[in-house]
């Protein structure tokens, strides 16, 4: 991997040997191909507000229908609206974005992944688990120019058995694009939750293919999601990263950034789908 940010040098490698690796855990299978979504995920909250920014949010650089990501490190992205509305995924302890944001999003399966402790000064925390063990937790959050949603999905327990509801993916709806962070994801999708998630313009995507879901298993999942733009992430080395790279190359253009941030727009993603690796630990 080329270029590192200093955000996220924090020890990531030893915070993540939470344990031994789980045991393989059943997947759910899902049909294919998946069916077109035309409604779930047009971005159209973000669309339809005024295309004129004020002077003062000039400064953030985005155009009415850009949306810059950051890979932070682990599984955290900083992820910026034309709004200058801040998103931080998978918020922690140990890797935290620069800036404060105003939305953070978390799952529980590692503590790399959440923390019990957020700032105060951040207004919206989502969790992508729900209190009661086993209940779906629901999440549709209006800010500005920003949507966020998510869709629960199982995690395997400490046990090897299956927690229910556990985790969730969360969707941003920014600037005419859908966003979809897959969190901590154990297993491949259902119809349902396909159909819940809807079109995605951008994918960020686990790739360890042990302690979330295996190689085969992630690949299904980005064949039936058919995002535009995939981008890697929770990767313990670079053997890691091109195992999962080596894979998709069968079927996908692969580009590596020399900086860690993109900004995309609808006009500008790719015609073919293409996985895009960002430097980060």
């Amino acid at each position: 991997m080329r270029g590192s940010i200093g955000v996220a040098g924090a020890a990531i490698a030893a915070l993540c040997l939470v344990g031994a690796q789980a045991a393989a855990f059943e997947r759910i299978q899902a049909p294919s191909p998946k069916p077109e979504m035309t409604e779930n995920c047009p971005g159209l909250v973000a669309f339809n507000r005024s295309r004129v920014l004020p002077a003062s949010l000039q400064l953030a650089q985005l155009k009415f229908d850009q949306v810059r990501i950051t890979y932070i490190g682990h599984s955290t992205f900083l992820i910026e609206s034309p709004r200058v509305v801040r998103i931080a995924t998978d918020y922690n302890d140990y890797v935290r974005p620069p800036v404060l944001p105003d939305i953070v999003t978390m799952n529980r399966a590692h503590s790399t992944h959440y923390t019990d402790s957020p700032d105060p000064g951040i207004p919206h925390v989502l969790r992508g688990w729900a209190e009661e063990r086993g209940k779906p937790m629901r999440h549709d959050l209006n800010v500005k120019d920003v949507r966020v949603r998510n869709v629960p999905t199982n995690i395997r327990d400490y046990g090897g058995g299956t927690e229910r509801h556990g985790n969730s993916i969360f969707v941003f709806e920014i600037a005419n694009m859908c966003i979809a962070h897959l969190g901590h994801l154990h297993h491949t999708l259902t119809q349902q939750q396909l159909n819940d998630i809807g079109r995605i313009d951008a994918v960020l995507v686990p790739v360890d293919g042990s302690y979330t879901l295996d190689l085969d298993g992630m690949v299904e999942v980005m064949e039936g999601l058919k995002a535009p733009l995939i981008i890697p992430m929770h990767y313990f080395s670079v053997f890691t990263l091109n195992r999962f790279l080596d894979r998709m190359r069968e079927k996908f253009d692969v580009e590596f950034s020399d900086t860690p941030s993109v900004v995309i727009s609808k006009t500008t993603l790719p015609a073919k789908p293409k996985v895009l690796v960002l430097p980060g630990r």
